[in-house]
């Protein structure tokens, strides 16, 4: 799982532990387990938010973990052409490669800790794809994609794109050197990653060693939540148990702790864990499809403007949609 690493963490900046004397630890509210799935042309997802109300993701309101999957050569899959109306889209690839183009002329290639940061707003339309050197040869893919609610008042912006690039993100470490935290949007103890976001929000991806703890300050109006990638380990002071593919919702308070076991299976060295929260919009949500609004009036509303072409129109320069099976690749 390389994302962004580094030789020596100890040579980072590192996030000092929060005073237990002046901080409210969070508490574990909810671990719950994301069920597999297939998105796109059947790439196999694991739905990180499934079974969670809106309510406790808010501002978030979807999360894929896409992969992790060795794929044989002819196998990769991605999208279609298609819309987004009202929220953003947030692709980290992990492992793995995958381009993107819009109709708003954005788009571009991300690969190993890169990061795709679209803002659908009033409309948009895209593709995501392997290139075709992959899909000929196989290979390993894994990544996130996280949709992010717009707050009303923003979800008739123009769309915008963010080509975030892995080097760019804040790179940290826990006082001891246990853990790589990598800061992706937002701020953590002062350090800000490079996304820029409407609704304000923090993104991190941390590696922590086997028997490392982690405790991290958290802004008292953020929700909290941690996805586990791989491994396994606890969270909270009550020292939860938590493994690969597991949602923790956490409860009011001021900051986060998280360890790693100190015994890992060996194809997952360390536990990889997603920590996201955000400042909840609070306003009503009714999401169909591709689309995420206020009422459901501006549902069919998006549907009507995406079958009149009023979301956007595929470029002349459109990047091919490649259907599974096809065998005309260059390489």
């Amino acid at each position: 799982m390389p994302a962004v690493t580094v030789e020596d963490v100890l040579v980072l900046p590192r996030v000092a532990k929060p005073d237990a004397a002046t901080t409210r630890e969070r508490a574990v509210r909810s671990v719950s387990a994301a069920p597999s799935g297939f998105e796109g042309e059947g790439f196999p997802v694991y739905r990180s938010f499934a079974g969670v109300g809106l309510a406790d993701l808010d501002p978030f309101i979807h999360m894929d973990q896409m992969g992790e999957v060795e794929y044989a050569p002819g196998e990769p899959k991605g999208t279609p052409w298609h819309p987004h109306r009202g929220f953003e889209t947030v692709t980290y690839i992990i492992d793995g490669i995958f381009d993107h183009q819009d109709s708003n002329g954005g788009g571009g290639r991300i690969t190993n800790g890169d990061t795709q940061w679209m803002t659908a707003g009033q409309g948009i339309l895209h593709i995501e794809r392997p290139p075709d050197f992959l899909v000929a040869s196989g290979g390993l893919f894994h990544g996130i994609q996280l949709w992010v609610n717009l707050p009303s008042a923003n979800k008739w912006n123009p769309p915008r794109y963010q080509d975030l690039r892995g080097s760019e993100a804040a790179l940290l470490s826990s006082p001891d050197g246990g853990a790589l935290i990598r800061v992706i949007a937002g701020d953590l103890a002062g350090h800000s990653g490079p996304g820029s976001t409407f609704t304000p929000i923090t993104f991190l991806h941390a590696t922590v060693s086997p028997g490392a703890e982690v405790v991290l300050p958290w802004r008292a109006d953020f929700n909290a939540l941690a996805y586990v990638l791989s491994g396994r380990g606890t969270v909270g002071a009550e020292q939860r148990p938590v493994t690969a593919h597991e949602l923790v919702v956490f409860g009011p308070g001021d900051s986060l702790r998280f360890a790693a076991d100190a015994n890992q299976e060996s194809r997952s060295p360390n536990l990889e864990v997603l920590v996201l929260g955000g400042r909840p919009i609070r306003e009503p949500v009714v999401h169909y499809g591709p689309f995420v609004m206020n009422t459901q009036d501006e549902i069919v509303q998006a549907v009507e403007d995406f079958q009149a072409g009023r979301l956007g129109r595929i470029p002349a320069d459109s990047m091919p949609h490649r259907h599974p099976g096809d065998t005309d690749l260059d390489n």
